[in-house]
């Protein structure tokens, strides 16, 4: 069996247990609220009720990418969002979206985007006056930070060539 049609399986078997999907919602509600916050797969499965293991697996199948890299977009988009609409310092808004080192951020950020935070500040402004009549929900989907593999392999692979 391919490792697609493992994953498109293991997917239905989460959509065939609402009780599970209402509790990984439980989880995914909770970082949505507070990405700034550190969330260890404990304390989501913790929000959760049910163990680490089971946790992890679930959210990975029922919303395509695990729990970390999900926090991760959800910071990055928050990111766009100040850059775009604040004057704050970088170093003001990487502490505020949850980053502890402002190398790591900028490292980050530059590795999802292909652009340093000052960068996506200036495209940021610019797209912003450019896309006032495109819905927000629109907009969030189609700028949504690519994460569909780990920043730890885009880096490899950018060194790679």
């Amino acid at each position: 069996m391919s490792a697609s049609s493992s994953e498109s399986g293991a997917a239905k078997t989460a959509a065939k247990d609402p009780a599970l999907l209402r509790r990984l919602l439980r989880a995914r509600d909770r970082m949505d609220a507070a990405s700034h916050e550190e969330w260890p797969v404990r304390r989501l499965a913790s929000v959760s009720g049910v163990s680490e293991a089971h946790f992890a697996r679930s959210f990975k199948q029922a919303f395509g990418v695990p729990p970390h890299r999900y926090l991760l977009t959800r910071r990055l988009e928050r990111v766009a969002a100040l850059l775009r609409d604040t004057e704050m310092s970088i170093t003001e808004i990487a502490f505020l979206t949850g980053w502890s080192s402002l190398g790591t951020f900028g490292r980050t950020v530059r590795d999802v985007t292909g652009k340093t935070p000052s960068e996506l500040r200036a495209d940021e402004k610019r797209a912003g006056r450019q896309l006032d009549q495109v819905p927000a929900c629109i907009l969030r989907g189609a700028l949504r930070p690519d994460l569909r593999i780990a920043v730890s392999e885009k880096r490899r692979r950018a060194v790679e060539g």
